[in-house]
């Protein structure tokens, strides 16, 4: 399935946290080699997943993390405004209508079946959300990856093989990543509603502030 999380809330689910933070370390230190903040336990996160972002968390066959990504919005601090703002010409999109999304992870082992559903996820939260585009910050190389995924960005702009980039939310894109991923569009949402159906009952999602 997949699951919806504010940061605020993922010591409700420990393992899973674990697990996420864990991948994310065994994937951009140890994998792609970036420059990033490991710590003891051998979690990787960022001053970012202090500011309550939302996760999208694609859960394998026994509930453990399989792939994952983070939400939070441009009107605030974001990676692209602070760390690459060289990528937009100094000046990052802000607005309501765009949530920035980052920390795209997978697990070792896991395959295109669930980046699909994390994609997935996204969208279904986007829409929720009522926004009607994300940016993020990605090594180059990525684009051909989305590409083959079948929900490609805008590539906005690319400096020392980092790449920033604008992705389309639609109906249209949710219900052919439903079709791709293999997932009911109504198994879709039920998943969404499985997490935050209180607050969807009332307005749409955003960070608690």
């Amino acid at each position: 399935m997949i699951r919806y999380l504010y940061g605020t809330d993922l010591d409700r689910h420990p393992d899973l946290a674990a697990a996420m933070f864990r991948d994310r370390a065994a994937q951009f230190r140890d994998r792609m080699g970036w420059a990033v903040t490991v710590d003891a336990m051998g979690w990787e996160t960022d001053d970012y997943d202090g500011m309550d972002p939302i996760y999208v968390i694609v859960e394998d066959a026994a509930g453990g993390h399989a792939a994952s990504m983070r939400f939070l919005p441009t009107t605030g601090p974001t990676m692209l405004a602070d760390v690459f703002p060289h990528l937009m010409g100094g000046a990052p999109i802000r607005s309501p209508l765009v949530w920035e999304c980052t920390r795209f992870c997978l697990s070792p082992g896991a395959g295109a079946g669930a980046a699909r559903r994390l994609l997935l996820g996204a969208v279904e939260l986007g829409l929720a959300m009522g926004v009607t585009h994300s940016v993020g910050v990605f090594d180059a190389p990525m684009t051909r990856i989305y590409r083959r995924l079948g929900w490609s960005p805008e590539v906005l702009g690319t400096q020392d093989g980092i790449s920033a980039g604008l992705w389309t939310l639609s109906r249209r894109t949710h219900d052919m990543l439903c079709s791709t991923a293999g997932v009911e569009a109504r198994t879709s949402r039920a998943w969404l509603e499985a997490s935050f159906g209180e607050i969807l009952a009332q307005a749409p999602l955003s960070v608690r502030g």
